[in-house]
């Protein structure tokens, strides 16, 4: 929602630091007679920017319920547009004018410069008083109405309450050497097998996986426990989570752990399960700290394992590279498997009938091999009439199903609501590439560049900020990496196509 207010900070920043231009266009108003201070009034702006920068910051990711702040984000939405628009009009004529100067040094003589910089300051007056208006709109002093987003409040709850549902093993298609391997690694004697993580986009099915390989093999560790971790968590909630389902058993327990510190937690954790075998599952771990914030409470054993599922690399990078599974999207065959045994689940053989066959391939390729969109798509399917009218009006309108689904919606959202601001600029940028283009790291570096979405960061030039940027996104699985080159670096990139209808569903609000 901050998005457009960052890119209008970023541009009065960036004036307001340039003093050649401040200089240069103080003597032009001064020669016009104007005793408006633009400067002075650009700097205004950005302090007011900043307060409802703030405001919209502290709403987040949540889902407004009041159609009136709804419309109050709009309004300082439109405004910030405004003060890109006359800072732009600002930053190149005061360059214009810088080069001229230079050159010719009589660039005050003309006229030109005279009437631009008295219509920039005019505008600047005019956006002030707008913004005051807007935040007297507002009603500075009322607490904004809002709670979280339903959707994606219902996926971070999926598993806090209750156990992931149980996944058979006839269900897991295209993962079994994944299961495998994650159950032959429960038992390794290697030193560096005591973390696994599990990773990939949202939508994958790493907890699915990992659900499977826990109710198998559970009954063979002495404690075991299963902690939903999502975005938002404390050390001390999750401690205490543990604790109670490790099996404490103290009287009192309850009152006993609520009144427990971290440091407590942590070594009744390690009493309790001191020369124990255990299993514990972290799912859903968006930082790396939550790791270190808990290991040296669950390492009580050289036989323990920890399984970590994330979508962010970085994460995943916390097991030894030898104990990390990457899911992958579907290939073509596992894909159309799963998507006929959830369409034709009541059929002995589960089939897809031969006048269905080529729409069946052409829907199942839509969903890039997604297991998330597959089985979502072939759950609506499974209830409408099976005829060729009806598969190939669905096909047609895929892309608004996928992006409408509640489910689909609610898991990629996280993703997209655990980005920066900055970043959330350039992710929703790569939805105006058509499906499947290989975007070039270069070429987002300029254009990112180009657009304001990044400024330069300490030492580092703009190119490199949004090289990092990049990177940032690929660790995050909101784009995938097609080609490298010989040294390593990310050459192209695409966005999978249901990321990228995510994308442009929220650019379009």
């Amino acid at each position: 929602m901050a998005e457009a207010v960052l890119l209008a900070l970023g541009k009065t920043g960036k004036v307001l630091t340039d003093e050649v231009a401040k200089a240069l266009v103080a003597k032009v108003l001064a020669k016009v007679g104007n005793l408006i201070d633009l400067n002075d009034k650009i700097g205004q702006i950005e302090v007011q920017l900043k307060a409802m920068n703030n405001i919209i910051r502290e709403i987040g990711t949540m889902y407004l319920t009041n159609e009136f702040m709804k419309g109050w984000i709009g309004e300082v939405r439109k405004l910030a547009y405004r003060v890109e628009d006359v800072l732009d009009k600002y930053s190149y004529h005061s360059l214009q004018m810088a080069e001229e100067g230079f050159l010719k040094k009589r660039f005050l003589k003309g006229s030109h410069y005279l009437l631009v910089f008295s219509q920039i300051t005019d505008e600047v007056v005019k956006i002030e008083k707008d913004i005051k208006q807007v935040i007297e709109l507002k009603g500075w002093s009322q607490p904004p109405q809002y709670v979280h987003d339903p959707l994606s409040e219902v996926e971070r709850q999926r598993s806090q309450d209750r156990f992931p549902e149980l996944v058979k093993d006839e269900d897991l298609i295209g993962i079994e050497d994944n299961r495998r391997m994650l159950t032959e690694w429960l038992y390794s004697d290697e030193m560096d097998g005591r973390v696994i993580t599990v990773s990939g986009m949202g939508g994958l099915g790493k907890t699915t996986l990992t659900t499977n390989v826990y109710e198998r093999e559970k009954a063979n560790f002495q404690a075991h426990a299963w902690v939903v971790v999502s975005q938002t968590y404390t050390v001390e909630a999750l401690l205490r989570k543990l604790l109670r389902k490790v099996g404490y058993t103290e009287q009192q327990a309850s009152s006993n752990i609520d009144r427990m510190d971290v440091y407590d937690l942590k070594e009744e954790i390690k009493r309790t399960l001191q020369d124990r075998k255990c299993l514990f599952v972290l799912d859903d771990v968006w930082n790396q700290d939550v790791y270190y914030q808990l290991r040296d409470a669950l390492q009580n054993s050289r036989e323990s394992r920890i399984i970590i599922t994330t979508r962010n690399n970085h994460v995943a990078a916390v097991a030894h590279s030898s104990r990390r599974i990457d899911l992958k999207p579907l290939g073509d065959n596992d894909a159309f498997e799963l998507f006929c045994r959830r369409v034709f689940y009541s059929k002995k053989d589960q089939q897809c009938p031969d006048y269905l066959l080529e729409t069946a391939k052409s829907i199942v390729h839509r969903c890039r091999g997604l297991p998330l969109a597959i089985l979502s798509i072939g759950g609506l399917l499974s209830s409408r009439p099976q005829t060729q009218y009806d598969w190939e009006q669905l096909y047609n309108q895929l892309p608004t199903e996928l992006s409408n689904n509640d489910h689909v919606k609610a898991v990629l959202n996280l993703s997209y609501h655990d980005l920066s601001g900055d970043l959330r600029n350039c992710f929703l940028y790569c939805s105006l590439f058509s499906e499947d283009y290989p975007m070039s790291r270069e070429t987002l570096a300029r254009l990112w560049v180009a657009e304001g979405f990044v400024l330069r960061k300490g030492n580092s030039t703009p190119e490199e900020v949004a090289e990092e940027n990049l990177r940032k996104l690929i660790h995050r699985n909101m784009l995938e990496v097609m080609d490298r080159d010989e040294l390593g670096r990310v050459s192209t990139c695409t966005m999978h196509d249901i990321v990228r209808e995510l994308a442009l569903c929220i650019a379009r609000e």
